[in-house]
């Protein structure tokens, strides 16, 4: 009886055994299986830095060739691209293969638990979007790819500067108008729009009022003969007698000069504060004139403005052009059509000035 006993203890003791060893194997290869699934998490963050850190170098790179002139700013976009969308698969089948395995050490570890063990909590699935962005060194902003620089964009424009009328065969020495006293002035609203690849030629266009002055010398003033119009003596001694002719035009004009793409925190856009070169023309239709005439009279200061038509030509045309840095620029134009239209000798209105782009 008691070799009975014995035997049954040690019977018991033994299978107590192996299920105490059992549950030591499957409690260690399940912590196992889940340090190797942390590991695998901890390589995906890893992937992704490694790869956003390359392709930031190369975007770098890039920016570097385009301030060099080596590549055009759209030739520059592509590259970028290019770059980002390999950085993107890169990151994509990397991140695959560790899904990969970490779906494969999670179904081992529901074999080792058995039937009747709980199963190991479940992995949350990592899900990354990898937002590829555009990064300019010297700005230190970004911006995605998708984003291109506007073609068109307006502007206010606004000229001023001195102002003459050119006669046939009469010197400006001759002239009767005052040279310095003769002024004009023009405000605008204009479009321009990019018409190359590397933004360095461009088309403006709008439309633009003008007011032009000349201003007569000699106690003389503008008179109408009929259809002409002349200069005479005033009675008075005059301090000013200056004829001011108002037009409407359009102008246009092709211009040339550097331009390198610049990013904000809204958009990409053609920087253009560089030297330029404007060549073109403009057309329109005269508004009308008027004389303003100051005077001494019986020891009283006067004033007198006397609108009329004094035989302006009504449609205007001529030749413009500037030349500059930046915003700021030296203006020029000139009128083909004469001042006035049935003159005997021809007038021609010529201006020189500043232009300020706002």
């Amino acid at each position: 009886m008691k070799t009975i006993i014995i035997s049954v203890s040690l019977f018991l003791v033994t299978v107590m055994g192996y299920q105490l060893q059992a549950q030591v194997i499957q409690i260690t290869s399940k912590n196992n299986i889940e340090l190797k699934i942390e590991e695998l998490q901890k390589q995906k963050n890893k992937i992704e830095k490694l790869e956003k850190d390359k392709l930031r170098e190369e975007v770098e790179a890039i920016n570097e060739r385009l301030e060099d002139n080596e590549i055009t700013a759209t030739e520059a976009a592509v590259l970028k691209r290019e770059a980002a969308e390999k950085r993107a698969l890169n990151i994509q089948n990397q991140m695959n293969i560790i899904d990969e395995n970490i779906a494969l050490l999670q179904r081992n570890a529901k074999d080792v638990e058995g039937e009747d063990g709980e199963e190991t909590q479940e992995i949350d699935e990592y899900y990354t979007s990898l937002e590829f962005l555009r990064y300019d060194k010297k700005n230190d902003v970004r911006k995605d790819y998708d984003s291109i620089p506007d073609r068109t964009r307006s502007e206010v424009l606004v000229a001023f500067g001195l102002n003459h009328s050119l006669i046939d065969d009469v010197s400006l020495s001759d002239s009767p108008y005052e040279l310095g006293g003769s002024r004009f002035f023009e405000i605008g609203y204009g479009w321009q729009t990019i018409l190359n690849k590397a933004g360095s030629i461009r088309f403006n266009y709008g439309f633009s009022v003008q007011m032009n002055g000349i201003k007569a010398k000699d106690n003389r003033y503008f008179v109408e003969d009929e259809d002409q119009t002349i200069l005479e003596e005033y009675p008075y001694q005059l301090d000013k007698a200056k004829l001011n002719v108002y037009n409407l035009v359009l102008p246009v004009h092709f211009e040339f000069g550097k331009a390198t793409t610049q990013y904000n925190s809204e958009s990409a856009y053609y920087n253009l504060d560089h030297f330029k070169v404007g060549l073109g023309a403009y057309a329109g239709l005269n508004l009308g004139a008027k004389q303003k005439l100051k005077y001494e009279e019986n020891g009283e200061n006067k004033k007198e403005k006397i609108k009329e038509d004094y035989n302006v030509e009504k449609f205007i045309y001529g030749l413009s052009g500037y030349i500059g840095y930046g915003d700021w620029m030296l203006y020029a134009k000139y009128d083909l059509n004469t001042l006035f239209k049935d003159n005997p000798v021809e007038q021609h209105n010529v201006s020189l000035g500043v232009r300020v782009s706002l």
